[in-house]
């Protein structure tokens, strides 16, 4: 059996949840993903923002979080965790993930240190940031199978580079039949 690791950019598969489940979000066993048995992991996110005297909303929102969190370290993930940021733009607020990428693009890079006989990866992402470090890790014999969805549409949420799709060694692309398959029972 071939070595695999999974990395879930957990941003993009939950903006992907929220689209195919029209507006709410399919309850999704991120350890099964892969289809696979994996003894590693990786989920990538940010928890939600938290301001200097939470409110209702936002304590609701981060037990709702810590749950998630404790629930995939549970199952044996390995939970990464960037921090969320707000900001205000136009008098209205606007939340971004940050470090996210980054970490998952530094485990990436490492697999080869961390992980010698990996000889695959599994990556569920949309991300063309991450081109450079999939062409690298295949010159290093680790090759990329990427799980993702686009639209061939220009300016929408999910309009991509073909650069991404390019780099891996194949590609699947997902759709709502497919991750109804990985729901949470």
């Amino acid at each position: 059996m071939r070595s695999t690791i999974v990395f879930i950019d957990d941003g993009f598969l939950s903006k992907l949840s929220k689209f195919f489940g029209d507006g709410k979000y399919l309850k999704l066993h991120r350890k099964d993903f892969s289809g696979l048995i994996c003894e590693n992991v990786f989920v990538y996110t940010a928890a939600p923002f938290q301001s200097a005297n939470p409110n209702k909303f936002e304590i609701k929102r981060k037990e709702g979080y810590d749950v998630f969190k404790k629930s995939l370290i549970n199952e044996g993930v390995i939970f990464r965790e960037g921090r969320c940021q707000r900001l205000k733009i136009d008098g209205e607020f606007i939340y971004r993930q940050k470090a996210v990428d980054i970490l998952l693009a530094m485990d990436l890079m490492n697999v080869r240190a961390n992980y010698p006989e990996v000889e695959r990866i599994i990556l569920v992402s949309s991300d063309s940031d991450f081109v450079p470090v999939i062409e690298d890790i295949e010159k290093k014999g680790v090759k990329t199978i990427l799980y993702t969805y686009f639209e061939k549409k220009r300016n929408t949420n999910f309009s991509r580079s073909n650069e991404l799709v390019k780099s891996v060694y194949k590609y699947v692309k997902l759709n709502k039949e497919f991750l109804e398959g990985v729901e949470n029972e």
